[in-house]
């Protein structure tokens, strides 16, 4: 599918943009998720040729009495926000089957899950998904994308001159992927992200039937257990609930973590094990990361200076930087999850990438090489263990590789057999 005539000015390319392209050339329509001001509305209406904005009050309201004329417009037609008026969807969705399946015709884009009650048909067969999310370093300028994650699982690799140092890291961590801040200085977007941050909380966690205040406190818990896998207890009690019952507790912290993964800010990373049907994959516990890392970053109150300060805290923000780099160079991948790993016997894995085919490769995650042979060390273990298990149907992984912040090269370590590779030359 080509660009449309809805085209922004000064669009700046997406990674999913093939992705979608290839969906709509497949499906009647295609559905592109993902939190507030990661850029979806903009790539959805770069493959429109209408648009039906239904966050606008007469466009919500015309659709309330008519649903159907969301859905007036040359195609394809994007439905921006669509989950406002959930009956849009089941309109689609017979639009489509009215057309016996013409692919192309509606790009919706939603902030937030609907209403389930509301929506009366999956879409299955008709509407296909795509999660979006903020721009990676690749995508805003920041990596050279020289090292390909792709290229990797095919063995193709090439070293290369990097020379990165920590304070652009603590920098963009603090700015975030945001299309709209990528131009703009650091005091700048703390500003527009504290709006961001007081949308979420007055608008929209209050649609879902919950205090925004205490939506906070739960995200601020979140922040300071980031990269772990709390017990909603712990949530409970970093969130400052005070129940007569820790179960109570509990139970209130889960359904605002429930409400901030329905509005796309927060995502689960789940643990992996070799064999596919392994019950440790869904025994294991979640780990909890931000949509980006600059959400974790405010809800600390901490500057990049600060970040550069706390060698502790740099590590656990620079983690969740490369969860999300990896995250969206997986999405591009077909079939491809970002996992975590973690047994009964302490060895870890920062991140898993596994393919549809079982194809997998291991990550350790480290802020400078000093720290590399600790890193290499838990590599080799967890290859050496995912080998001797009969029950794992790819024992080997396709590489294993170290992504670090400060860095010279990216190389690959001959005497481990494992790949160095600074988070600014990684890339689709």
């Amino acid at each position: 599918m080509k660009k449309g005539k809805l085209l922004p000015e000064g669009y700046m390319p997406r990674l999913l943009d093939h992705v979608l392209s290839e969906r709509l050339d497949q499906a009647g329509a295609v559905e592109v998720t993902g939190t507030m001001w990661c850029g979806k509305t903009w790539t959805s209406t770069a493959f429109g040729n209408s648009i039906t904005r239904i966050g606008l009050t007469p466009a919500r309201l015309a659709a309330e009495a008519d649903p159907a004329t969301a859905l007036i417009g040359e195609t394809p037609h994007v439905i921006d926000e669509w989950q406002d008026v959930p009956a849009i969807w089941d309109e689609v969705r017979m639009q489509v089957d009215e057309t016996a399946g013409k692919p192309g015709q509606f790009i919706l884009t939603g902030s937030a899950q609907p209403n389930k009650e509301k929506v009366h048909h999956s879409g299955a067969g008709r509407i296909s998904r795509l999660h979006m999310r903020t721009m990676s370093l690749q995508e805003s300028g920041r990596s050279s994308g020289k090292v390909s994650l792709a290229g990797l699982f095919r063995g193709e690799f090439e070293p290369q001159l990097v020379q990165q140092k920590l304070l652009p890291l603590a920098e963009w961590i603090c700015q975030g992927g945001w299309p709209s801040l990528i131009h703009n200085g650091i005091t700048d977007s703390s500003v527009l992200l504290d709006s961001y941050l007081d949308a979420l909380f007055e608008v929209n966690i209050p649609r879902k039937g919950l205090k925004g205040a205490e939506s906070r406190n739960v995200m601020q818990a979140l922040a300071r257990n980031l990269g772990s896998a709390p017990r909603w207890y712990t949530v409970a009690a970093d969130a400052r609930f005070d129940q007569p019952e820790k179960k109570a507790a509990a139970e209130k912290a889960a359904a605002h973590v429930g409400a901030l993964k329905e509005l796309y800010v927060v995502e689960e990373v789940c643990g992996w094990d070799a064999p596919i049907r392994s019950k440790s994959r869904l025994r294991t516990k979640p780990k909890y990361y931000f949509a980006d890392p600059s959400l974790a970053a405010r809800m600390l109150n901490v500057t990049a200076q600060r970040i550069l300060e706390d060698g502790q805290l740099f590590g656990v923000l620079f983690e969740s930087l490369c969860i999300h780099e990896l995250s969206v160079y997986a999405s591009v991948l077909p079939g491809a999850n970002v996992f975590y790993y973690r047994d009964s016997d302490g060895l870890e894995a920062d991140a898993v990438i596994e393919l549809r085919d079982g194809r997998w490769a291991a990550f350790e995650i480290k802020l400078g090489e000093n720290r590399f042979r600790e890193a290499a060390a838990s590599l080799k273990r967890l290859k050496d263990k995912v080998a001797l298990n009969p029950a794992a149907e790819n024992p080997e992984p396709v590489f294993t590789a170290v992504l670090v912040g400060a860095g010279e090269y990216a190389r690959y370590d001959k005497e481990t057999g494992i790949y160095i590779i600074p988070i600014t030359a990684l890339g689709m």
